[in-house]
């Protein structure tokens, strides 16, 4: 409640004894949002009042001494500096109040929570705003800021005990106390009773503390919740709170952030090493490769010619196996082609080992820091595991791509995210020898497969990666979708082609069947 009428109202009776009589010496901003006032007596001694009209985070405050720096720093309300102070004014019900100066001028500070503003007057009549973005409130007339409200034990029955419409200035923290205690299951006599007391309290309030309600920290004129400092002063009591919440409320923001980051690390690495664990839990269940191949070359003269699949005797497991065939290859040519992919199997079967272990790895340093955040109390430890970890502080701003991203024995394949993305990855990310493949005549990703230091594309890997564009196209559904496959360097975008259409120089077509059967890297 530090942006509130009743602690406006005892803030301007203390201000009244410290200030009144006092020169403007100076009024500046050093940053956006941030006024300083820098009033001296005739003793000339400095008093500072500070305001902080951040749209996250109005309050104003006073510091014992503000260094003013030599550069970014810059006067406003020039018409009020070297101006006595002759009465500060509380409006009623109203959470703001007014500087009034020896020429006839006034400062409104109008703390409306995120539409804070401090609005210079002549006579009644507003002229010159410090936040700009709010025009409406040249409007403003100091005549009708007064509010009065009746707030009688007749008008709080007559409002059957609604307390907000005969003290709808409470605020926050004391809604969050009435109801605490279950105000509204209470008599209305003992409900206004409770009121009456409280308002009592509020009126004339004899400390001032900085409270700890439901993990948020208050500014508060009762002692409600965990008190974590009380002060006599209401501006010492302001400017506690005003220091305590910004450092707390830096503490748990920057926590709640580096969480939030951490633990969506932690649960990429968890899906990626549980997908992964599936997908080579899925490899080794079927016969490998080799397996196959030898079964056919021990069974030659049972298999015959142009056939596209053949039942034999698995001798591996004594059950039988059915093997599916190239019709255009001879049995022994198809074992092996078998062999070949067997090479191929093991190779992505140790990346797949090799990339648990690296994520299993990641995963327990990110529980590792995740442990270590969970248990920072002040700001150092922020600062510092930030420092240590310099990607930790802009972890959310993760450079965009355009494209979901995946991987399969030693290859990398691109897949466009929409219309527009097709045609960065396409023409930005893409090179002329990778390969450009999309589902024939139907509307989908743009896929690239990337080139790897001028090996030749496995079929395999071609077939992984036209099955993914099927997928990814209005195809999906399809029992068998045609894909185009294409080096980049025959796909062109003429000028004024819709976002995603591009023509195709020259084009090879393969039949597969659609299926999305790898994880995108969590990164991308």
């Amino acid at each position: 409640m530090h942006n509130n009428y009743y602690a406006f109202r005892a803030l301007v009776q203390e201000l009244q004894s410290i200030i009144t009589g006092s020169t403007l010496n100076e009024c500046f901003s050093q940053s956006k949002d941030e006024l300083i006032l820098v009033f001296e007596n005739e003793q000339k001694k400095p008093f500072y009042i500070k305001a902080s009209l951040t749209p996250e985070f109005s309050c104003i405050c006073f510091p014992d001494n503000f260094a003013r720096t030599k550069k970014n720093s810059v006067n406003l309300f020039e018409e009020f500096i070297g101006q006595h102070l002759t009465e500060v004014i509380q409006y009623q019900n109203e959470r703001c109040f007014s500087f009034h100066f020896t020429n006839g001028l006034a400062l409104l500070f109008k703390m409306h929570g995120n539409r804070s503003n401090i609005v210079a007057f002549e006579g009644n009549d507003a002229f010159k705003l410090f936040r700009s973005n709010f025009p409406q409130d040249l409007e403003l007339s100091l005549s009708e800021l007064h509010r009065p409200i009746e707030q009688s034990e007749e008008a709080f029955f007559k409002a059957e005990g609604n307390y907000k419409k005969i003290f709808p200035t409470f605020g926050k923290l004391i809604s969050k106390y009435l109801e605490s205690i279950s105000l509204a299951n209470k008599p209305l006599e003992e409900q206004w009773e409770i009121i009456h007391l409280l308002h009592k309290d509020l009126l004339n309030p004899r400390s001032f503390y900085t409270v700890l309600w439901e993990d948020e920290i208050y500014f508060s004129l009762v002692a409600v919740g965990e008190v974590l400092h009380e002060e006599k002063s209401i501006t010492e009591g302001i400017t506690r709170f005003f220091y305590t919440y910004s450092k707390e409320n830096f503490i748990r923001k920057e926590k709640k952030q580096l969480l939030k980051t951490l633990e969506k690390k932690r649960n990429q690495n968890i899906n990626y090493i549980s997908k992964s664990r599936t997908k080579l839990q899925e490899i080794q269940d079927k016969p490998g490769y080799n397996e196959l191949a030898d079964i056919l070359m021990a069974n030659l003269h049972q298999i015959p010619p142009h056939a596209n699949e053949v039942e034999l005797f698995n001798f591996y497991t004594n059950e039988p196996v059915k093997i599916s065939l190239k019709t255009t290859l001879s049995p022994q040519k198809n074992a092996e082609n078998l062999y070949r992919k067997s090479k191929n199997q093991k190779i992505e079967l140790n990346q797949i080992e090799e990339a648990i272990a690296s994520k299993e790895t990641a995963l327990a340093e990110v529980e590792k820091e995740i442990e270590m955040i969970s248990a920072a109390e002040d700001v150092k430890s922020i600062k510092s595991f930030i420092k240590r970890n310099p990607k930790a502080e802009h972890a959310q701003v993760e450079e965009r791509v355009p494209y979901k991203k995946f991987e399969t024995s030693g290859f990398t394949i691109l897949v466009g995210k929409g219309a527009r993305e097709n045609d960065e990855l396409t023409l930005k990310y893409a090179k002329k020898d990778d390969l450009w493949l999309h589902a024939k005549d139907v509307s989908g990703s743009h896929v690239i497969l990337k080139q790897q230091s001028n090996k030749p594309f496995p079929r395999e890997v071609i077939e992984k990666a036209a099955q993914l564009a099927a997928f990814y196209s209005k195809r999906k559904t399809d029992s068998l979708t045609p894909v185009i496959v294409t080096p980049k360097k025959f796909i062109r975008k003429p000028k004024g082609l819709p976002p995603g259409l591009v023509h195709v120089d020259k084009e090879d077509t393969i039949l597969v069947t659609p299926n999305d059967w790898w994880t995108a890297n969590p990164k991308v």
